[in-house]
């Protein structure tokens, strides 16, 4: 135990996930707070369109940040299962799962923002339409990833359930972090099921009052990953108990 624990150095992976996690919070709150809040008015398609054909490139930007943050997600996936996995192997990889499952469908909306751009970029194959259909379609393209994203964090907030759980039980990371990290997560999962049920309820009364506990869990996750890592010698007493 103590020999495959000496392979890798969990400090090396505490920083780099803490490095990653930093660019997925400053990519993902740059596409949502700077990008689609500042282009997409909700219930008007021309305004929308409008928005996004005046800011193509910020809303390029956004999209090329949040794919690139699928990708930083995936290999933090595997970083908190290694971070986890000595407090119980199993949980720390479904706990993998879910957050990879969570990507796969979040990179899927993706395609719906890249769908709206093609829509109002006036393809050959939709000239038979007028602008205003251009801007419905696109309109629906974005609706629908609306949708999707919500649909996507059911899974995250199980990851984050799973994950808050096993930090808080670990030792050698901040059981507050690993608290409010899994509170987070039954936020996320709350909000999914209610965006889907009663999306106007959702969207008025849940969706600030979660992304801002999601945000200080997941920020305070990020810093103490960079900045202090795991606690070694409570590392060592797990890993080679």
């Amino acid at each position: 135990m103590a020999n495959r624990a000496g392979e890798f150095s969990p400090q090396i992976y505490a920083r780099t996930g803490g490095l990653l996690y930093l660019f997925i919070i400053v990519a993902a709150g740059f596409g949502e707070l700077f990008v689609r809040n500042r282009l997409i008015v909700w219930g008007d398609a021309a305004a929308t369109a409008n928005n996004i054909l005046g800011s193509e490139t910020l809303f390029r930007v956004g999209l090329a940040g949040e794919m690139l943050t699928c990708v930083c997600d995936v290999a933090l996936a595997m970083i908190l299962y290694v971070l986890l996995k000595p407090v119980n192997r199993n949980l720390a990889l479904l706990g993998a799962f879910f957050r990879l499952t969570f990507i796969a469908i979040y990179g899927v909306t993706k395609l719906f923002e890249i769908a709206a751009l093609v829509a109002l970029g006036g393809a050959d194959s939709l000239k038979f339409l007028e602008p205003q259909q251009l801007y419905e379609l696109a309109y629906m393209s974005l609706r629908v990833h609306s949708l999707g994203y919500g649909a996507s964090l059911l899974f995250f907030g199980f990851c984050c359930i799973l994950f808050g759980h096993l930090i808080q039980k670990s030792g050698y990371l901040p059981g507050i972090i690993g608290i409010l990290l899994a509170i987070a997560g039954y936020g996320y999962a709350i909000f999914s099921v209610a965006q889907m049920a009663a999306p106007a309820f959702a969207a008025k009364y849940l969706f600030q009052w979660i992304i801002l506990t999601a945000f200080v869990a997941e920020t305070g996750l990020c810093l103490w990953l960079l900045v202090k890592g795991v606690n070694i010698p409570k590392w060592k007493a797990v890993t080679q108990g």
